[in-house]
């Protein structure tokens, strides 16, 4: 009989904020400006996108300027 896969979604493991720091921080290390975003992308989903905006006080326009400013500098 075959195993069966399932999907993983790192958000989920992410319940902390040391963990979201430390996941952010391990991403930040490759200078790899599109893992960074996703890297981004899981913190968002594991912290609410709302809360992010109200803590950063990004809107999700200037998060993806930020976004492609950083992948354009990177490049």
């Amino acid at each position: 009989m075959a195993d069966k896969l399932t999907t993983y979604d790192p958000a989920e493991d992410l319940a902390s904020d040391e963990a979201m720091a430390a996941f952010m921080a391990e991403a930040f290390e490759t200078s790899d400006a599109s893992y960074i975003a996703h890297a981004l992308g899981v913190v968002a989903r594991a912290k609410g996108m709302a809360q992010i905006a109200g803590q950063t006080g990004l809107s999700r326009g200037k998060r993806g300027r930020y976004l492609f400013t950083l992948t354009i500098s990177k490049g």
